[in-house]
């Protein structure tokens, strides 16, 4: 195995991840796996980060710093195969009547050194996490809970206070890296958690050793062993499997799934709407200011195509909204496809006709170059020119943010909700399209404020179907998640990334 060339960031927001999240739910498989068994050591291979990958939770951004993190420790709640928010340490939680109190009652849980999980030990996570002299990730999520006017209630239950009503608070415990650890824990070479595997050993840049935690308050896993090892490229990880080094392969590419899909060597687990592929217009400066050329661009598009030619065929179409498949997902509205002709009017009457078009793009996450030159071509003959342009993928996130007009985008999975918070709010700090209307927050404010679940979701597909009129996203597919394993392999899931059952090795087993 060889150190990482290649990093994996998880991505919670765009940019951060370098391949696709994944979505939710897909086909079965073929395994050879029998009926759940006790017992062995299982090797999963990763890319890494060297030397500087951590044990700490609140640090974690790494596909593999995220898998390890959840074998060793838990959150209170975690995000389900629809994305939504589901109970984990936390056995129940309850709102006020004003959304800003909401009491959390702790299941019986206790971390690797026999202490059990307490009210304390979830107020000074949430409390290291906040710290305002420090950056961990899931800060920005946690910042909407008023941390000095929460209090621990008795040893299992915790009142928070927050800042203002917000029903979708369950997403908040579910946030990524927002793990309980032990009271006053601050040294993470020899971590303790809650998790089902307890820690063995640690070598940054090569492996991490876990062993089954009996204690367990889920139920101990199947596995005697958990081994993390480090094979920086796909490649290297799918050869790993091959050769019997491993017995699961993270991250591999379509091509190499579709190579062996019909074999005996290798069953390919796939993971359906991992994560959006699109384009996104910047709506404050020309020329897509101008809705009659926005909707062009999304008339232009040859989904199937894209989907085809540069996910080969492992995705499906998106129809210009986030989260296909997850709670509150619009799925009423029409799947938009090419009409050239409508194009090409739309493109006269904005006045547009011989404009050229730069689209910044660049290696920053994969396919995103493919999918720009795919999209340059289908434009052609409508009136407009694509120009592609390919940047620095170093600072391409930054860049795209606040410059140019038009550029690839790509995401990862999380809450609808999440989404437009970061992302479509007037103050939202990863604005790419600058999409800016006071009607579109208030909306926000209101599905966020509402306790009727049913209500809510109306004021969700409300939002969706004005980003879908009006909005710079032109989100064309979703990529499968593709991951490798030995065949005697079993009880592996195809739950989206980032959430609670993505490279969950306690309920896997070997055959």
């Amino acid at each position: 195995m060889h150190p990482l060339n290649r990093r994996g960031f998880l991505g919670l927001t765009a940019g951060l991840s370098i391949a696709a999240l994944t979505g939710c739910g897909a086909a079965e498989p073929t395994s050879s796996a029998s009926a759940p068994r006790a017992g062995g050591r299982l090797r999963a291979a990763f890319a890494g980060g060297g030397a500087k990958e951590v044990l700490d939770p609140h640090l974690a951004n790494l596909f593999v710093e995220a898998a390890r993190s959840k074998a060793l420790f838990d959150k209170l709640a975690d995000l389900g195969p629809d994305v939504s928010a589901q109970p984990r340490l936390a056995e129940k939680w309850e709102p006020d009547a004003t959304l800003t109190r909401w009491r959390i009652t702790l299941r019986p849980a206790t971390f690797h050194n026999g202490q059990p999980v307490r009210a304390e030990d979830v107020l000074a996570s949430y409390a290291r996490i906040l710290d305002p002299a420090r950056a961990f990730r899931a800060k920005s999520s946690l910042a909407l809970i008023d941390l000095p006017n929460s209090r621990a209630v008795d040893e299992r239950t915790v009142e928070f206070a927050l800042k203002r009503p917000f029903v979708e608070f369950p997403n908040v415990l579910a946030a990524f890296g927002a793990y309980i650890v032990p009271a006053g824990t601050e040294d993470f070479t020899t971590p303790v958690g809650s998790g089902p595997f307890r820690f063995v050993s640690f070598e940054p840049g090569k492996s991490v050793l876990l062993k089954r935690h009996d204690g367990y308050w889920e139920g101990a896993p199947h596995l005697d062993e958990l081994e993390f090892v480090i094979a920086n490229e796909e490649s290297a990880r799918a050869n790993a499997l091959l050769g019997g080094q491993v017995e699961y392969a993270h991250d591999l590419t379509p091509t190499t799934a579709r190579s062996h899909a019909a074999g005996d060597r290798m069953a390919i687990h796939r993971a359906p709407n991992s994560a959006v592929q699109a384009f996104a217009m910047k709506l404050d400066r020309p020329p897509f200011d101008n809705r009659d050329l926005r909707e062009a661009m999304f008339l232009l598009a040859d989904r199937p195509q894209l989907v085809e030619s540069v996910l080969a065929g492992s995705g499906q179409v998106g129809n210009d909204l986030f989260g296909k498949g997850y709670q509150h997902y619009a799925d009423d509205i029409p799947q938009r496809t090419r009409d050239l002709d409508k194009a090409k009017f739309l493109i006269r009457r904005a006045g547009a006709e011989g404009l050229t078009v730069k689209l910044d793009t660049s290696t920053a996450a994969a396919g995103m170059v493919e999918a720009a030159t795919v999209f340059a071509d289908q434009v052609k003959g409508s009136g407009l020119t694509v120009e592609v342009v390919t940047g620095n993928k170093d600072s391409y996130w930054s860049d795209t943010l606040k410059n140019g007009s038009l550029s690839s985008f790509r995401s990862g999975a999380m809450p609808i909700e999440t989404h437009i918070a970061q992302r479509l709010l007037s103050g939202s700090g990863t604005n790419m399209t600058k999409w800016t209307r006071p009607g579109f927050d208030a909306l926000y404010d209101q599905a966020v404020s509402t306790a009727d679940a049913k209500g809510r979701g109306e004021v969700y597909r409300e939002m969706q179907r004005s980003l879908h009129a009006e909005g710079g996203y032109l989100m064309w597919g979703f990529a499968d998640w593709i991951v490798g394993a030995a065949p005697n392999v079993g009880g592996i899931s195809t739950a989206p990334a980032n959430t609670l059952d993505w490279a969950r090795f306690d309920q896997v087993w070997l055959g």
